[in-house]
Parts: structure tokens; sequence; C-alpha cells
């Protein structure tokens, strides 16, 4: 899969806060990737047939680490959020064609 991409051919005030506005939703996109694969591994952890303690907390450290991670970041994209939105209020339900 390539990557996406966010284009304006008349970048205005409108068309910026709309791809900033796209770009939160790749990036929640990604994130629940993550998280799957996160639960993935909890899942093939717990179903090892040796698994020890101490491997099962070693994992879930690692685990609750990602989702600190994913947490602040998720504190970005809201504020990222917060302060598009007067501008997409603003500009209207309908985005611009030329956008």
């Amino acid at each position: 899969m390539s990557m996406p991409k966010i284009e304006c051919t008349n970048i205005d005030k409108c068309c910026a806060a709309a791809s900033l506005l796209q770009s939160i939703a790749l990036e929640e996109t990604a994130i629940s990737h993550i998280l799957n694969a996160e639960g993935e591994k909890l899942q093939k952890v717990i179903s090892k047939p040796e698994c020890s303690h101490g491997e099962l907390i070693d994992v879930n450290k690692s685990v609750e680490d990602m989702v600190d991670k994913i947490t602040a970041l998720e504190i970005v994209l809201k504020s990222k959020l917060d302060l598009i939105t007067p501008i997409l209020n603003s500009c209207g339900k309908q985005p611009k064609p030329s956008c």
C-alpha cells in the first residue's frame, strides 16, 4: 500500500483545515492498526503453553508503554482538531471543489 497523499491545488484557509483534518484521520487509522497489533501480541503470549509470569509481565509492560504513548498522541491530535474545528465550521459543511 502506498502512502496517501493530501493535496490542495488551491491553498486557502479552508483547504488547509481540510488537509489537517485528513491528516488527523490518517493518524487515527495508523493508531488503530498499532492498537490491534498490541492486542494480537498479548493474545499470542497468553496462548503460549509455556508462558511464564515474567514473560506476561514484560509483554504487559510493553503494551502499557505503547498505550501511554498513544494516549499522549491522542491528546495532541485532539488539540489539533480543536484548533481547526472553528475554521472548518466557518467554511461550511461542504468542502470547496478546488480543494
